[in-house]
């Protein structure tokens, strides 16, 4: 069978496509085994799928509220009803609510807290995208027929792809409040030096995750562009092909960086001691920071002076997943969700006053390598996270 129909199972990759107001956004969510009979979709949804063959693509859009209903929305309600210390703009599970009906401990369902006044906060339970139009594309991959129907369970591919995307992005416009009470307080603030003075020569992703980057990077840095690799190491994930100017690397430990076959030059520089990158002016076309973000403690003047070394319209990219060294990561990376991170980063972006144009992307479900060494405790690859700006026209002295 090469055909989709009702009898159909079929692999899909999900593309979410939404605006905030300060970026563009693109979710997908590889699903694999997708039953049309059986499995929850919406209509247009699977009605866009009938008929479509293998790497065939499918198309539909949700208007604001349609996709997600328009129940829910902002509640008032007493601050003893919340067991922790509420942050406007920040997502906490249900389950931290007390008094509200058809709310039990157990509920890790996010709500954000929208603001905190004297003894009362406002919450919104609603979605986060039910304010937002929504673009869904779908890929089709393999198509078989199904087996017997019986036994097995229904599986909400809309829900996972959803469950997160709109977190990043601002409530109405407010920057969200990640940078109260020590954000960037560590478990280990013993010098950074110490930590990276032994080489680490691991991959901190897996070989599928590591492709996701490569490809993404790939967007991005094209033949004869002169490329800053921040807080680089052994590997530097740019994509096979292409060729660069020249290769600059940033990071902790010598002998990561001297084994890593892209770099045409390096430097030993601790950011968190000195955010001024070691460059001249408008010296890069691209900038890239792979799997380490997380470890900054002064984001926003790395962020600029990123814009400082970029040359004009030069784009800065992060990657990220749910992956760290505990003892180095800032402590509101661990606070918050997954999705959270990547309005995190964001704001370390907009703060810097250095960029726009912002755009964001996951991608999440990916089978797991077979021969990773966590195979067998973990069936999905990395997640992977990104962010990106350009840097704006102003000129730097």
């Amino acid at each position: 069978m090469d055909v989709i129909d009702l009898n159909s199972v079929a692999d899909i990759v999900f593309q979410l496509k939404w605006d905030s107001k300060h970026a563009a956004h693109n979710e997908c969510y590889a699903a694999r085994g997708v039953n049309l009979w059986r499995d929850w979709l919406p209509d247009t949804v699977r009605q866009s799928l009938i008929g479509k063959r293998p790497f065939e693509q499918a198309a539909v859009g949700f208007s604001p509220g349609e996709l997600f209903g328009n129940d829910g929305g902002q509640l008032t309600i007493d601050r003893r009803q919340f067991s922790r210390d509420p942050k406007a703009g920040r997502f906490y599970p249900k389950g931290c609510l007390s008094d509200l009906p058809g709310v039990f401990p157990q509920n890790m369902q996010p709500f954000r807290c929208v603001g905190v006044n004297n003894g009362h906060m406002v919450v919104n339970i609603a979605h986060p995208l039910s304010d937002h139009p929504l673009s869904l594309s779908m890929t089709v991959g393999q198509v078989s027929a199904k087996e017997s129907e019986r036994g097995g369970s229904s599986v909400d591919w809309v829900g996972l792809l959803t469950e997160g995307p709109g977190m990043q992005a601002r409530w109405q416009g407010k920057p969200t409040d990640f940078f109260s009470d020590m954000p960037f307080a560590r478990r280990d603030e013993q010098p950074d030096n110490r930590f990276y003075g032994n080489p680490r020569l691991v991959h901190h992703l897996d070989e599928t995750a590591r492709y996701m980057v490569a490809d993404l990077y790939k967007r991005f840095v094209k033949d004869g562009m002169k490329v800053l690799d921040l807080m680089s190491s052994w590997v530097s994930h740019l994509p096979e092909g292409v060729e660069p100017a020249g290769v600059s690397g940033l990071g902790m430990n010598r002998t990561e960086l001297e084994q890593n076959p892209r770099l045409t030059d390096v430097h030993v520089h601790d950011l968190n001691v000195s955010p001024v990158l070691p460059y001249d002016n408008e010296s890069f076309d691209i900038a890239i920071c792979s799997v380490s973000v997380e470890y900054l403690t002064r984001p926003f003047e790395v962020f600029a002076d990123v814009g400082r070394v970029l040359k004009p319209g030069g784009t800065f990219v992060v990657t990220f997943t749910n992956r760290w060294f505990p003892p180095k990561v800032v402590r509101i990376w661990e606070q918050i969700h997954e999705f959270e991170r990547v309005g995190l980063v964001m704001e370390y972006f907009l703060k810097s006053g250095s960029f726009d144009n912002l755009g964001t992307y996951s991608m999440r479900g990916l089978p797991r390598p077979r021969k990773d060494k966590y195979a067998g405790d973990l069936a999905l690859s990395d997640p992977v996270y990104a962010v990106w700006g350009t840097k704006t026209a102003r000129r730097y002295q």
